[in-house]
């Protein structure tokens, strides 16, 4: 979170017509450090509210549903709440939500723990209350597990010199499972990126959740993919802790596409990174696939 940009005009107008207490004068860019990322936080009389603009007209959608199903599903005390949007300026405002992201937080071994056990908590009742997908969802699940088959084959083809024979298998396992795990695997509405970032903790507000931008209906497991590349692979401990909270454990299915999931991720940050010269991916995608393979 390193910008300062300014509120565009035409926002701070909107802002100003939907909060009569702010004060967008004082807000602060909070965006993300990526190119597509827009959030302000602006204060008002008597606390915050975030106000986002969304990158295209489908992630706005998708988090203005996600909105509306957190606050049927979740607490106040778990999720920001939307106190407005306009669909034409592509904005969101939210309340500002008690607690840390998780991510980099300093937290000891018990305290990380009870996280990881309240996160997969949340996230069970989250899926349990999906409504059945559609025909169409399931098509677009079908070509999303497909598209991340090819995504590795073609990954597999630039990187194969830079991979040891285990993890070229496994990678070619990737390119030739995933499309027909996909019609085995459980279909939910799911969160869509929650990852550590947008997990919130507080010692006394307890566990929260952030960022609805690609809540939409596809595979649970897919809701584990980044926390098993980044997270569990050197602390199990946290695994088991999660799914604890979770309250189920995966099916052997599942155990196989989360294993694929996470290669086909791993190759693709080698295969990006080697691309574009990036230290910093390249090294990531080296130790997912490592660890996946020489655990």
């Amino acid at each position: 979170m390193t910008r300062n940009t300014p509120i565009p005009p035409d926002l701070r107008r909107w802002i100003t017509a939907s909060l009569p207490d702010g004060n967008p004068d004082k807000a602060e860019d909070v965006s993300w450090d990526r190119g597509d990322s827009r959030v302000w936080r602006v204060p008002t009389a008597g606390t915050e509210v975030f106000v986002k603009l969304s990158p295209s007209p489908k992630d706005y959608e998708r988090e203005v549903a996600g909105y509306a199903y957190a606050a049927r599903v979740l607490t106040p005390q778990e999720a920001p709440r939307l106190l407005a949007a306009d669909p034409g300026l592509q904005a969101i405002m939210t309340s500002l939500q008690p607690g840390r992201v998780v991510r980099g937080l300093p937290l000891g071994r018990k305290e990380e723990l009870w996280v990881h056990e309240r996160a997969g908590d949340l996230l069970r009742r989250w899926h349990n209350a999906s409504a059945p997908a559609s025909q169409q969802d399931r098509d677009t699940i079908r070509a999303t597990m497909a598209g991340q088959a090819s995504e590795a084959a073609a990954c597999l083809e630039t990187t194969a010199g830079h991979l040891d024979d285990k993890q070229r298998a496994l990678v070619q396992c990737a390119a030739d499972e995933l499309p027909q795990l996909a019609v085995k695997l459980p279909v939910v509405y799911r969160h869509g990126d929650y990852a550590t970032r947008n997990w919130l903790w507080d010692p006394h507000h307890g566990y929260g959740v952030i960022d609805f931008e690609m809540s939409a209906h596809g595979v649970a497991v897919e809701e584990f993919v980044w926390l098993c590349g980044a997270v569990w692979a050197p602390r199990p401990d946290l695994k088991a802790a999660y799914f604890t909270g979770y309250g189920r454990a995966l099916s052997d299915s599942e155990e196989r596409a989360l294993l694929l999931l996470t290669a086909r991720l791993g190759v693709s940050y080698l295969a990006t990174g080697l691309s574009k010269q990036n230290p910093v991916l390249i090294e990531r995608g080296h130790l997912v696939l490592s660890r996946l393979t020489h655990a």
